[in-house]
């Protein structure tokens, strides 16, 4: 319950953070479009002028108009042969993802002795057969191990001290 609190709580700062954000970017963008209209459409001063003046003044701002309007189609030219072209190729894309099927995926054993193949290369001669390196027990050979160790192991623990006694021991178990 406290770590959904605390995160509606984050969540709700950071909704406040991005409304103050997106506020502060539009009024930065209307400073920028006054700025721009200020430098490329300085206000007319009409007052003192005669009507061929005004005239002149009027063919000036049509010329000018049209070349703003010519340089506008150019660039919507532009955009829709484009925004065609992105649509061109997201489709060829789509049609090659539906031309290659890609395969059903499965499960394969590989044993360790394969693993260690093709890990190792075909030079090293590895086996991983755990099953073959494990000492084969029989019941009947424990019981009589055990009376032997109960019985002697005074004499046991004697001949296994030192060296001497470790070195039987490896040899035996080899």
């Amino acid at each position: 319950m406290l770590k959904c609190a605390c995160l509606c709580v984050h969540q709700s700062l950071m909704v406040a953070k991005a409304k103050d954000e997106l506020e502060q970017e539009l009024v930065d963008k209307e400073a920028e479009k006054e700025r721009y209209l200020a430098e490329k459409a300085p206000p007319l001063q009409t007052s003192g002028m005669s009507s061929a003046e005004l005239q002149e003044l009027c063919r000036e701002l049509h010329v000018k108009i049209d070349v703003v309007d010519e340089e506008r189609y150019d660039i919507e030219a532009k955009v829709l042969h484009n925004t065609r072209e992105i649509k061109d190729l997201n489709i060829k894309v789509v049609d090659l993802r539906g031309k290659f099927k890609r395969p059903t995926l499965r499960r394969v054993r590989v044993s360790a002795d394969a693993i260690l193949r093709s890990l190792l290369g075909s030079k090293h001669k590895v086996s991983m057969d755990l099953r073959a390196n494990l000492k084969s027990v029989k019941k009947e050979d424990t019981e009589k191990e055990k009376t032997v160790e109960v019985s002697d192991w005074r004499k046991n623990v004697e001949a296994m001290s030192g060296m001497e006694g470790r070195k039987k021991m490896f040899d035996a178990a080899q």
